[in-house]
């Protein structure tokens, strides 16, 4: 059900969190994979995002301000509620369209 560049994107995220030692992969995580994400950076700058300044922007919130996710214990971050919502709801929208990706 999930494309292939999708599939990237989440492993990206989860990437992102895992790097940073943080307990749980936020929707801020995914944010950042999805502006390496060749067909998420279409929809963007096509909605007038400058990229480089998003990435900028969610990598210092990621670096200063979610300081409390970083745990010492070296598991892999778990996806939060909301992270886990958007991929439903994108999962959702994509069965209701007769679509399969």
């Amino acid at each position: 059900m999930l494309s292939r560049n999708l599939e990237q994107t989440l492993h990206r995220a989860l990437g992102h969190a895992n790097d940073r030692r943080h307990e749980y992969a936020t929707l801020e995580h995914l944010l950042l994979a999805l502006a390496d994400d060749s067909d998420a950076v279409a929809v963007l700058r096509a909605c007038g995002v400058d990229i480089d300044k998003l990435r900028r922007e969610i990598t210092e919130y990621l670096d200063n301000e979610l300081s409390n996710l970083v745990t010492q214990r070296g598991e892999d971050a778990k996806p939060t509620a909301g992270f886990q919502r958007v991929l439903q709801r994108a999962a959702i929208h994509v069965q209701s369209s007769g679509r399969e990706e």
